[in-house]
């Protein structure tokens, strides 16, 4: 009927508190079907005015998590090492330098006597910054490296062998394919100086251009730029082959003997670690090795990059090694040897001594284990 009242009609009306009941009831239907985490506001408050999207990041605690990582603390500790060890040699190079060059007094006491009256004490380091620019990113990331890909290599024969190692056979024949003769120190080894060449290389040719022409290339901010206008890129790569010949033995030997070394002594007289002076004494003796093992391959680089300045360079490293059998004979490959073992031993050790100790502080004292 037209007259009936809606509640005589069966509908019913819903009042307002009935209303809001419902309401809130479906919110809270919603809000369990969504991740807390998504939800950005109360979907019970009033929706016509938008709540802000916030997004929390804690950037200081992220940056700390960060530098209290195995790698940096690694990456960090041979670049301290290497800062540290040319600040106490440097006043051997620049006696070394002067000497080689035929600068002053022909003995080590009288050069370094003459440099103290002429230029003072501050003297015997001049030159050492360009020195660090270049030995503070070459160590972090030779020694970085190194770490990193040792574990990397010792972790893949771990998992090769745990998971049976895969058998090849050919008619009657069964090989085992096996990682065990591999030696991941070797390989590390090899990484690293492979790694701090291609990215250091250029601030080598840098110091060489610095110290050969400095009419030439009175600081480093002409160097970049004369060099990249004469050569391009190029230019910064120059003696990028010969230096990765000479630098992969010697890279390879150095870390392969001194860990060699180190572990052999450790089980030897049944100790854990190395106090100082016996990471002083190793580490020269690992120089010395791989120093006496490569150096024929860096007296043909030498001999290619004297070759290249006079325009009469061999075409490459095994025509500049016969070259110099041919005009020295066998003991040519040796030319130079005592004079870089006594520069290469005293660096070697400290360098170790020093990375060792910076290890102990920024990874053991952290929890890290060794």
């Amino acid at each position: 009927m037209v007259g009936e009242s809606p509640k005589k009609r069966g509908s019913k009306i819903k009042g307002p508190s009935s209303l809001s009941h419902s309401h809130s009831q479906n919110n809270n239907n919603f809000m369990t079907m969504l991740p807390k985490e998504i939800v950005p506001f109360d979907l019970g408050k009033d929706s016509s005015t938008p709540a802000p999207f916030h997004f929390k990041f804690d950037l200081p605690h992220a940056f700390r998590d960060f530098l209290g990582t195995r790698e940096v603390a690694e990456f960090l500790s041979g670049a301290l090492a290497g800062a540290m060890t040319k600040a106490v040699l440097a006043p051997l190079e620049t006696i070394r330098t002067r000497m080689v060059v035929g600068i002053g007094s022909k003995n080590i006491a009288g050069s370094f006597v003459q440099v103290v009256e002429q230029q003072g004490w501050q003297g015997l380091w001049a030159g050492n910054m360009i020195n660090m620019i270049r030995i503070v990113p070459t160590q972090a990331i030779e020694f970085g490296t190194f770490e990193c890909v040792k574990r990397a290599m010792t972790s893949v024969q771990h998992n090769w062998e745990h998971d049976q190692c895969p058998k090849l056979q050919i008619g009657s024949i069964n090989l085992t394919l096996s990682l065990s003769w591999i030696s991941p120190v070797a390989v590390a080894g090899a990484a690293a100086g492979v790694a701090s060449t291609l990215v250091c290389h250029p601030l080598e040719v840098l110091k060489d251009r610095l110290t050969i022409s400095p009419e030439a290339y009175p600081n480093l901010g002409i160097a970049v730029r004369n060099m990249y206008r004469d050569g391009g890129i190029g230019a910064f790569y120059a003696g990028i082959l010969p230096t990765l010949a000479g630098m992969l033995p010697y890279s390879t030997c150095y870390y392969f003997m001194y860990d060699t070394i180190k572990r052999s002594y450790c089980q030897t007289r049944n100790k854990k670690s190395l106090n100082r002076p016996e990471m002083l004494l190793l580490g020269a003796l690992a120089g010395f090795s791989a120093s006496t093992i490569s150096f024929p391959l860096e007296v043909a680089r030498k001999r290619l990059m004297v070759g290249a300045l006079q325009g009469k360079c061999p075409p490459n490293m095994a025509a500049a090694l016969a070259e110099v059998i041919r005009d020295e004979g066998l003991k040519g490959l040796f030319r130079g040897w005592g004079a870089s073992c006594l520069k290469v031993m005293p660096s070697s050790g400290i360098t170790w001594m020093f990375y060792e100790a910076w290890k102990d502080i920024l990874l053991v004292d952290k929890g890290h284990a060794l």
